[in-house]
């Protein structure tokens, strides 16, 4: 689609555009807060690489976005992206995330046969891990294929650690929950300002089907081209490559309590022509009720229609 990652990155700043002509789209301009959208855009790059853009009430103009995100002072990261649409292949592609590393403690499940001898400790605590595991309905193929271990001691001792890596097969986030239920908090995650990252992106296949959920428990329940959210937040790289990308059927699969959360990302997917299929699972996720159960239902479940939306919409008032 032309223009899409572009469309969906001025939207996360200026809000809802519209279309008019000419290639131009229009915004609410946020530099003399207008209530009508009378800040036009050209989204069709010129001869001379230029994206000229002008607010009819307040006559603020330039000829780039970047001379506009300037002039609104929009994140740096969002300047960041921006040139990453702009021109593609820029150094700053590989800088997308902050770096994270694994924590020293880490220890892999799959590995603690041969680390009997080295510690016993180690040892018996990674059968507990196991049995948390388990309990969960994570089986050692998926602790092999995931990449899953714990921590024994250090700050994310008592800890399972599911890693999420990235399409090149670098670490871009990890859970670390507690598995004996002794901490007041059930999850400690590494420290990042900003989770705009693509949960299990190295397992996904962006022609077939995608599924989104809130967590990672969630996404090993349900096993097939599934995305973790990390929350209720559809951030921003996932919806670009979402947008981008050749898929068109996408089920979001959120708990019952984030249902307006996941209609505005319906309506948003749907505008650009995705085909959105709404799971709704009683009150439960995804990991409480299991692979079969969650297969059962995404079977059953049809595509969302605008006036269906409208009617879900209401529904949450």
């Amino acid at each position: 689609m032309e223009n899409a990652a572009l469309i969906v990155l001025l939207e996360s700043i200026l809000g809802k555009g519209q279309s008019t002509s000419k290639g131009n789209y229009a915004f609410n301009c946020p530099l003399c807060t207008h209530h009508k959208p009378k800040l036009e855009i050209n989204l069709k790059t010129n001869a001379k690489k230029e994206n000229p853009w002008h607010c009819w009430i307040c006559d603020s103009k330039g000829k780039t976005i970047r001379s506009l995100f300037k002039a609104i002072k929009a994140p740096s990261n969002k300047l960041s992206e921006l040139k990453l649409i702009i021109q593609p292949g820029s150094r700053e592609e590989y800088i997308t995330y902050e770096a994270i590393e694994l924590p020293k403690e880490f220890l892999l499940l799959s590995n603690l046969a041969t680390q009997v001898i080295k510690d016993k400790v180690a040892y018996i605590e990674s059968k507990h891990a196991f049995r948390f595991l388990k309990q969960r309905g994570i089986t050692p193929e998926d602790i092999i294929k995931y990449n899953i271990g714990f921590c024994n001691d250090g700050p994310y001792g008592g800890r399972v650690i599911i890693p999420s890596y990235d399409d090149n097969g670098r670490l871009n986030y990890f859970i670390a929950r507690d598995y004996k239920g002794l901490s007041p908090r059930k999850y400690k995650n590494p420290p990042m300002s900003v989770k705009d990252i693509i949960g299990f992106e190295l397992y996904i296949n962006w022609n077939a089907p995608i599924i989104l959920c809130e967590g990672m428990f969630d996404a090993l329940t349900i096993k097939r081209n599934v995305i973790p959210l990390f929350g209720k937040v559809l951030h921003q790289k996932l919806m670009t490559k979402l947008v981008k990308s050749e898929v068109d059927k996408i089920y979001i699969a959120l708990d019952k309590d984030a249902i307006k959360d996941a209609l505005k990302h319906c309506e948003k997917l749907m505008s650009y022509g995705k085909q959105v299929y709404l799971v709704e699972m009683e009150g439960k996720d995804a990991n409480e009720i299991g692979f079969e159960s969650f297969l059962n239902t995404i079977e059953n479940t049809y595509p969302l229609t605008f006036h269906g939306l409208l009617a879900k919409k209401l529904e949450s008032i």
